[in-house]
């Protein structure tokens, strides 16, 4: 499944918003800490619970430690910033300048484009494939 240590961006592999929020990430990640999995995939399976898998509104971030029992599950706009922060520089900035924003306010406005984004984004046939370059970068 993947290094011990390691940070797994899930997403809605239907969703065109989110498969452009993981291009996003890709091409800014040039440390290359982040790794990607549908929520509608095996390693969703063996990470999240049922509840979170079927959640497709959410984004989570985990993050494994050296050991399976050290997990961190970061949501919503926590995990979307958390992404951010993990690659650093300006948008580790910006990121950690989006976290003064109370949790509130900002999971409103996450759900508010999560609850519109297969309208204004569009919603795929199949989830996101990544290309030979990237599959290095993704989890079944």
């Amino acid at each position: 499944m993947g290094n011990p240590r390691e940070t797994i961006v899930f997403f809605d592999g239907y969703c065109g918003l989110c498969s452009e929020v993981v291009d996003f990430l890709i091409v800014r990640d040039h440390a290359r800490k982040l790794r990607y999995s549908p929520l509608q995939g095996e390693t969703a399976k063996n990470l999240l619970s049922e509840s979170e898998r079927e959640d497709l509104d959410t984004m989570i971030l985990v993050r494994r430690g050296g050991d399976l029992d050290s997990i961190q599950k970061l949501k919503k706009s926590d995990a979307a910033l958390a992404s951010l922060q993990d690659m650093g520089g300006l948008y580790g900035a910006l990121a950690s300048a989006g976290l003064i924003v109370p949790r509130f306010l900002r999971d409103a406005v996450y759900a508010l484009i999560a609850k519109n984004r297969y309208r204004i984004f569009g919603k795929r046939e199949t989830c996101r494939l990544p290309s030979p370059e990237e599959r290095a970068l993704f989890l079944p």
